[in-house]
């Protein structure tokens, strides 16, 4: 006889968190509106905010400078819901990628990497996930191969941080988990507001990266976003006729609209860009393709990480000889350009780039 409890217990949740505000989720002067329309006094808000965004607390009795009346209050009125770790996995090189459960069961990954000083400053990096699932499908990408779920919400996108800050010191973020973060524009701008916010996490606008696989509108939403983040494109290709192949966006905004959006965004904000470029054996690795790239980002204020490929699933791209990726970089750099070779992390356990797969 088949086992219904945990079915009904997560209808109960989700029925139980539905119809309450994710305290997460909340920026400092939301909160104090809402508290205000509890006949609570101002300064309540900032010992909240401090509680939820700062010290990342579990639950409302974690609140101890708070009475247990308003904590009461609190508990009827907003939902302070941790996500579920359900496997963490830590990898030679010390990357850890964790598995979560949402409140409504479904599943996602983040992936925290350290970075020692040897090639880079040193720091801590968490890669962040948007969406359960992805609807681009690129075809060098296992999250892709998925589907799309669903946006994640402002509140569960904080509480990767959040659930992790406590055990470490996080001072860099990446949106480049699972999911197109500019698909979920309104919580992913949300969420860095939320994590940048000097009296919470307080992680500095410029240690703050999105990807994006050139959705064009929405970058030039984020030229007036007035967010001074750093924003990294996903070119993997120096042509329409090979970005074709690997990456469907293209066919709606292929590289000439996505080159004229840069460097609109790069008039507008000053900033530099970062594209990364996945480079694959046989098929964008040749001196004729990183000749297209040198010519394609001249005069572009823009770094360029090259991503020697990672294995999916056994699948149709390998990534090429340590020396095809350094004749490669040789040239662009012999042009002008801003190159390094992304340092490896994480491949062992599946959390190095393109590997996440909510499993």
């Amino acid at each position: 006889m088949p086992d219904c409890t945990k079915n009904f217990n997560l209808a109960q949740q989700k029925e139980k968190i539905k119809y309450k505000l994710d305290v997460r989720a909340l920026e400092k002067e939301e909160l104090g509106r809402f508290l205000a329309n509890l006949q609570e006094k101002p300064y309540r808000a900032n010992q909240v905010f401090h509680w939820v965004q700062a010290r990342a607390v579990q639950s409302w009795q974690q609140m101890t400078n708070l009475s247990v009346t308003l904590r009461e209050k609190l508990a009827a009125n907003f939902n302070l819901v941790p996500l579920k770790l359900m496997k963490e996995q830590v990898s030679r090189d010390g990357t850890r990628k964790y598995l979560w459960e949402l409140a409504d069961g479904e599943l996602i990954e983040s992936v925290l990497l350290f970075h020692e000083g040897d090639y880079t400053r040193k720091r801590t990096t968490l890669c962040l996930s948007t969406q359960v699932g992805c609807p681009m499908g690129c075809g060098f990408c296992a999250t892709g191969k998925l589907g799309f779920k669903r946006n994640l919400t402002a509140g569960e996108i904080v509480s990767q941080v959040l659930d992790l800050s406590t055990q470490f010191k996080i001072n860099n973020l990446v949106y480049m988990g699972m999911g197109e973060p500019l698909l979920n524009l309104p919580d992913v701008l949300k969420s860095i507001k939320l994590l940048n916010h000097k009296e919470g996490q307080n992680i500095g606008i410029r240690r703050i990266t999105i990807s994006t696989c050139g959705l064009v509108p929405q970058i030039e939403q984020l030229a007036l976003s007035g967010l001074d983040f750093v924003l990294a494109i996903s070119l993997h290709a120096p042509n329409n006729e090979l970005r074709n192949q690997i990456m469907p966006v293209n066919r709606q905004y292929p590289i000439e609209e996505l080159i004229r959006a840069c460097r609109d965004y790069i008039a507008k904000t000053g900033q530099r860009i970062t594209f990364e470029y996945a480079l694959i054996k046989d098929f964008n690795d040749s001196l004729q393709s990183a000749k297209e790239l040198a010519q394609l980002l001249q005069g572009i204020k823009a770094n360029i990480n090259i991503i020697p490929i990672n294995s999916i699933n056994q699948g149709l791209y390998r990534r090429p000889s340590a020396q095809v990726v350094r004749r490669f970089v040789s040239f662009l750099q012999e042009k002008g350009l801003a190159v390094v070779i992304r340092e490896e992390k994480g491949s062992d356990i599946a959390g190095a780039c393109g590997q996440l797969a909510g499993r």
